[in-house]
Formats: structure tokens, sequence, C-alpha cells
């Protein structure tokens, strides 16, 4: 019994042992399971790496494309203007008065938009540094410059400015230049400059309530036709009324000399060549010449070729300042080495192809008197002779 049970005491622990050893050889061999699963998880790991790499949403990518919009967001083509060459060329050619042709009829002291039509005839790119800016004559409150459009050599440019017609009566002109971008005026066909001429013909309401208003201060003066004039000729009311008249004003600081002979012969010549056109001669008034004179002083010392004066003076402010009370005022000008006779200045007048008024001028019916001017320095002869109605 006992040898039984110690039998079968025996054959249990060995299935026991044997139990034991299959757990045992499969906990040994679970490592050599392993490497595939770790191989596996490698792999897992990896292909969202490379697929991340591809897409352009990481953060990084995204900023990279934000900071580099604005260099890819460029203007339309031909808003900006191309560099010119150094040596490129400017010149160009009056094409047409698109608005306001010569001796349009404007209303004094109404606003208007004056456009010239240009073509770029030189080889270099006009832009906004490419300016127009007043040159001569009267400034019609124009702006200090006005930049040009992109124009390509070969095309047109449309040029505008805006304007305001003088609360003065008569005939009225102002010339303007093109400045290249150092400043230098640009020829434009044989002449530089581009004009508009108005005829005022008609003086605002306000500035005939201004003339009235003006004579009611100055009725404590003496001086109540230069305070009217004043008015007339600027169309604003001035701070105080005038108590004289500025007819020794000069500008003129050089050893100047004149000529009475020469004076003579433009009156001569100039009545002779109205005569032949049928028309009545003009009349020598002492204020216009007075006025002439200072203009031809002006234009000897400071070598000047242009109706405005070294200050800043007009024909028709070099005329008020004499006490003459004009409806309207006009003025050629002539200066030329070796000097013009009087026969030669109205000639050269005549004939002058650049500035049509000064040949109109000769012949108007609008202008009754006349007053002429010469001056003479450093083998230079300059002549202004200046027209006016009453």
């Amino acid at each position: 019994m006992i040898k039984k049970l110690f039998m079968v005491t025996a054959l249990l622990a060995l299935i026991l042992s044997a139990c034991s050893g299959q757990a045992a050889t499969a906990t040994a061999t679970a490592p050599a399971t392993e490497p595939p699963v770790a191989t596996t998880a490698v792999s897992v790991t990896e292909a969202p790496a490379m697929t991340d790499t591809s897409l352009p949403a990481s953060p990084e990518i995204s900023a990279t494309a934000t900071s580099s919009t604005p260099l890819t967001v460029t203007p339309t083509v031909g808003t900006l203007q191309p560099a010119n060459a150094p040596d490129c060329t400017n010149s160009a050619s009056f094409v047409a008065d698109v608005t306001i042709p010569d001796n349009t009829n404007v209303a004094g002291g109404t606003t208007f938009t004056k456009t010239w039509r240009v073509s770029n005839t030189g080889t270099c790119i006009w832009g906004p540094d490419y300016k127009l800016v007043h040159y001569s004559d009267e400034q019609l409150s124009a702006p200090t410059s006005v930049p040009l459009p992109i124009t390509n050599p070969g095309q047109t440019a449309d040029i505008s400015v805006d304007l305001t017609a003088p609360n003065t009566t008569g005939s009225h002109r102002g010339n303007f230049v093109i400045e290249n971008p150092k400043g230098l005026i640009m020829k434009i066909g044989d002449d530089s400059r581009l004009w508009v001429i108005i005829n005022v013909t008609v003086i605002s309401a306000a500035t005939v309530a201004a003339t009235a208003t003006t004579t009611v201060l100055s009725n404590t003066t003496s001086n109540v036709v230069a305070a009217t004039a004043t008015i007339t000729v600027t169309g604003t009311l001035p701070t105080s009324p005038p108590t004289t008249t500025s007819v020794n004003i000069t500008t003129a600081t050089c050893a100047f000399t004149t000529d009475r002979e020469k004076l003579t012969q433009v009156i001569n010549a100039l009545n002779a060549y109205r005569t032949q056109k049928g028309l009545p001669p003009y009349t020598v008034n002492a204020q216009l010449t007075q006025a002439a004179q200072r203009q031809a002083n002006d234009m000897a010392c400071h070598k000047l070729y242009v109706h405005t004066g070294s200050d800043g003076s007009t024909p028709q402010s070099r005329v008020k300042d004499t006490g003459y009370v004009a409806q309207s005022v006009s003025e050629n000008i002539n200066g030329n080495y070796p000097p013009f006779d009087g026969q030669g200045a109205v000639n050269w007048w005549i004939n002058d192809k650049t500035d049509p008024r000064h040949g109109q001028n000769l012949v108007s019916t609008t202008f009754k008197e006349i007053g002429v001017g010469y001056s003479f320095f450093d083998n230079y002869g300059f002549y202004a002779l200046v027209f006016a109605t009453p």
C-alpha cells in the first residue's frame, strides 16, 4: 500500500516537472518572437515621419509661405516706372489741346482743368519723377507741380492741371514746362512750353462785391482809385487799403543803358505794320511805358527771357503798380545778342512761331494803348512792349 502510494506521488511529481519545463521553455523562447514585433514597431514609427515631411501643413512651412506672400504680390505691369538707361534722351512733341483750346472764354473766378496731349519722342520713360511746373506769365493758381503718368517712348500722355481764371477781364496766359528728374526743362518740339490762353469776359459776382466793399473802406483815404484797381486785378480783398502805388519799384541793379532812338523805331515800325493791316495806330501811354521799361531793365540785369520778373511780378501787376487801371493787359518781350534795332524787334515778333500771341498783339483790335521799354547791358539788348485797354 505504502509502495503504491509512493509510486503515485512520484508519478505526479514527474508530471508537474514536465509542465514546469514547458513553461520555462516558452518563457525562454519568447524573446525569439520579439525581433519581428520590434521590426514592425520601427516600421510604423518611420512611416508617419516620412508622410509628415511631404505635407505642406507643418507650422514651419506655413510660416515660410506667409512671410513670402508680399514678395509675390506685385503691382500690375506698367504701374511701376522702369529704370532708365543713363544715356537715354528726353524730348517731346505737342499733339493737341484736349481741353481749353487757346482763347477759350472762361468766367472770372471759375476753376477749370487744362489738358495737353504730348508725345514722348525721346528714349527715356516718363513717370512720376517727371513733373509739369509753371514757368512764366500767370500761374492761374496752378499747384507747385503735377507728376506725369508712365509714358514709354512713342506713346502719348494726357497732362492735366487744375487752374483758376483771374477775376479781371481780358486775355490771360500761363506757360508751363516739363522737368526731368534732374530738374532740367524738356524740349517740346521747337519750344519748351505748354501754354494756356483764356479770355475772361465776365467777372464773378463775388469780385464785384469785394470791389464795392473796398471802395467804402477806402473813402477814409485819398487813394480810392488805387484800392479799387487792386481788387480789379487780383479779385481779393486787401487787408488794408494801399496808401501809395509802387511806381518806383525796380529790380534792376546793373549798369544798364537805354536808347530813345530804338524806342521810337519800335513805335514807328509797329504802327506802320498796323496801317498795312488796315488798323488804327496804337497810342503811347506814359504809365505803360514805365511798366515796359521796368521789365526791360529787369531782363537786362538778370538775363531773363520770360514775362515773369525776378521779383515775381507779371505784366498785369507791373501795369497795376503804375496806377494804370486796365481792362486787359498783354506783353511782348525780346532779348538778343547783338541787339535788334526797333524794326528788327517788330519783325521778330511778326514772325515768331513759338509764341503766336506776339504777332496777335501787334494786330489786336482789343488793345488801344502801348508802352515800350529797351535796356542794354553786357552786349545784350532787351525789349518789352506792353499792350493795354483802359
